[in-house]
């Protein structure tokens, strides 16, 4: 289903929509170092123990260079024509990077709670920052999952940075179907066990429950009887950059929210 064709459909969507594709196009002008590839095999050990691989002293990833993608970004932003709210907040968001010493390499150690770093627009910098982060990171990515060996995972957090799933996707046909998490910072996917809450971990099927959503073919929320804790799911594939980017369904975010489910992964849309 392309692009358009879902946003007739989901008309209120348009204006998140707009935003980031003004936010992508802004980003995709920006010219960017390819990150160091770290030795993998030296990375293995803390691979098999659970260290994410931008989290692991074995890895040493350098994150200087995405501090000036970050600052091009917002600086590009601060410039354009945006609505009222994130044109004020861009602006103030570019005054701090410029302003503080060491300010936009701070901010992306923010990204991972490694820096006290105080953000007057904390979702905002959540955003641009792992927009900025993402884009460096993408070959880094691919090199990753093409390496590693998902058997020697299968954990409920990201492989590469280490957040929760945003979303999930089920692959393949019964009785070999396949469930994937999908991280909504970095866009790494990653194998998961078929079933099971990825936020408690509780194993039990008859605790976990899907709700099928009216008009949408393709997606629905999975969610745990035990936790509240839910996981939007894409039922398909092939559509992978329109059903997985979290953004398009976030009116199925409201609809669990009005049940009483809870979102345990952090969101880029929180603005």
């Amino acid at each position: 289903m392309i692009h358009d064709v879902w946003l007739s459909k989901h008309p209120y969507l348009q204006r998140t929509a707009d935003f980031h594709a003004q936010v992508a196009a802004a980003a995709g002008d920006i010219s960017v170092a390819r990150p160091h590839t770290p030795n993998f095999d030296e990375y293995i050990g803390d691979y098999k123990a659970g260290i994410p691989l931008l989290r692991s002293s074995q890895a040493a990833i350098d994150f200087d260079p995405a501090a000036p993608i970050l600052v091009s970004l917002v600086e590009t932003l601060a410039s354009q024509p945006l609505p009222a709210k994130f044109a004020d907040e861009c602006r103030v968001l570019h005054t701090q990077l410029r302003g503080e010493m060491n300010a936009s390499r701070r901010a992306v150690a923010w990204l991972f709670d490694n820096e006290v770093f105080k953000p007057e627009h904390p979702g905002l910098l959540h955003y641009l920052g792992w927009t900025a982060l993402a884009r460096f990171l993408s070959p880094l990515v691919d090199g990753f999952g093409r390496w590693r060996a998902e058997e020697h995972w299968f954990r409920s957090y990201c492989p590469t940075c280490g957040s929760a799933p945003a979303m999930a996707q089920l692959v393949g046909i019964d009785p070999g179907r396949v469930r994937l998490l999908c991280c909504g910072c970095c866009t790494t996917r990653w194998r998961y066990r078929r079933i099971g809450c990825p936020f408690c971990e509780s194993a039990d099927d008859h605790r976990l429950s899907a709700l099928a959503i009216e008009g949408e073919k393709y997606l629905r929320i999975d969610y745990c009887q035990s936790c509240h804790a839910y996981l939007k799911t894409y039922n398909g594939e092939g559509n992978e950059s329109l059903f997985l980017a979290d953004w398009t369904s976030l009116h199925l975010d409201i609809i669990a929210c009005d049940r009483g489910l809870k979102r345990l992964a952090a969101s880029l849309y929180e603005l």
